[in-house]
């Protein structure tokens, strides 16, 4: 028996950040792997991510550094308007030491996206044969016994695998088939978040992320890499509805609603929502799983691990995991539900820690009515003055910055 034969053959189901992050140790360590992904094609745009303590070591240690600081995206920090655009508190990133809700390196998920899929193509071309990586397609059923795991898919034929990762966010179809119903692991958080690519309107503030509290939303602008852009961030405050998913009519009528008479830059924001072809609107939940491996399954990412959008932790949760599972699998590939194990317990504090709401959750974030839109207003002006700034340093100090596990992921 060969090399190639003694490793195991794992599918990634998701070809977004945790799963390309994944792939890409995997193919480096001499692991067959296969992608599957349901989009016809890698997805761009996605608002900005920010990578910071250990999530910014695993990028360092993955080679994926380079890539990434030729496509950062500029930002000075976090500005809160009001109506007539006038700023009245800031978060600067300079202050906060890239701490706060603004780090050092930020990059566009799609851009990270295209940076780990060329290493990705990178590594595969250097190993032919360990990577098979499928658009336009996703699991329908799975099945497991002691030896590995029969998978059916939507349009290619069924296979067997040594591991299965669930990769595929949120709403993961991995999670529901090996691990249960998304109602028995997601917890509804209160609200709805948007966000989708605008041009930049003529006066905003070059590299600062501008923030307006109105009553039941937030009403962001944020900077992209190309000046001429930003993306358009909102989040809703309401009961749930499960009628909106999948239902961009519905969706567009919910922005339009919330929206209309923000002053500001509302009109330009609507204006763009129309065409808008990277739309992205979705319930803020948080997904708890306490043991995300399961046999010869195992979870990663948004699907394994979620505080939402309002953490701005997601990504740098789905890098670390990457990083520790493909190290466990390369360290033991004779004994893959092991490897599980381990993982299971190495990501936990991270996941925890990457759950946490900075600030409080969203009737701390976003204002229900009029009054206390107003009061959100006066609270911004104190807490980012100079007297309070200590204090507040404190409150977004951390992030993931847990010191990783003492794993290596060996190069083939």
């Amino acid at each position: 028996m060969n090399d190639f034969d003694r490793t195991p053959h794992v599918l990634v189901s998701g070809g977004g950040i945790a799963g390309l992050a994944l792939a890409l140790q995997l193919v480096r360590a001499g692991i067959r792997t296969t992608v599957v992904e349901r989009a016809d094609a890698p997805r761009p745009g996605g608002q900005a991510v920010d990578l910071r303590g250990a999530s910014r070591e695993v990028a360092e240690r993955m080679g994926i550094m380079a890539g990434i600081d030729a496509l950062r995206v500029h930002e000075e920090g976090m500005s809160y308007v009001d109506g007539e655009g006038k700023v009245f508190g800031r978060m600067s990133m300079a202050d906060f030491d890239g701490e706060g809700a603004v780090a050092e390196i930020e990059i566009a998920r799609g851009d990270l996206a295209h940076v780990l899929l060329e290493a990705l193509q990178a590594a595969a071309d250097a190993a032919p044969g360990l990577l098979d990586l499928r658009f336009g397609d996703r699991l329908t059923a799975l099945t497991q016994d002691a030896t590995g795991v029969d998978v059916a898919f939507e349009h290619a034929g069924q296979a067997r695998f040594d591991v299965v990762v669930g990769a595929d966010g949120v709403h993961s179809v991995t999670r529901r088939l090996a691990f249960g119903p998304e109602e028995r692991f997601a917890t509804y958080l209160g609200g709805y978040a948007a966000f989708f690519t605008m041009p930049t309107p003529a006066d905003l503030e070059e590299g600062w992320f501008a923030l307006r509290f109105v009553p039941g939303a937030t009403v962001g602008i944020r900077p992209d890499r190309d000046p001429s852009t930003s993306k358009a961030i909102l989040t809703f405050r309401m009961d749930r509805d499960p009628s909106l998913r999948g239902d961009r009519a519905a969706q567009e009528a919910l922005i339009r609603e919330r929206v209309s008479g923000a002053g500001w830059h509302a009109p330009a924001v609507l204006a763009a929502l129309g065409a808008a072809s990277d739309l992205y609107f979705d319930e803020l939940v948080r997904i708890d799983v306490p043991d995300v491996a399961n046999g010869r399954v195992v979870l990663l990412g948004d699907a394994a691990s979620c505080g939402s959008p309002m953490t701005g932790q997601g990504t740098a949760t789905a890098l670390i995991g990457a990083y520790l599972l493909a190290a466990r699998l390369a360290a033991t590939p004779g004994d893959a539900p092991g490897a599980l194990r381990a993982y299971s317990a190495d990501i936990a504090p991270f996941a925890e820690k990457g759950k946490e709401i900075p600030g409080g959750g969203i009737k701390r974030m976003v204002p229900a009515t009029a009054f206390e839109a107003a009061v959100s207003r006066a609270l911004t002006r104190v807490m980012f003055s100079r007297a309070m700034l200590p204090l507040v340093r404190r409150m977004f100090a951390g992030g993931t910055s847990l010191p990783l596990p003492d794993v290596v992921v060996p190069v083939r």
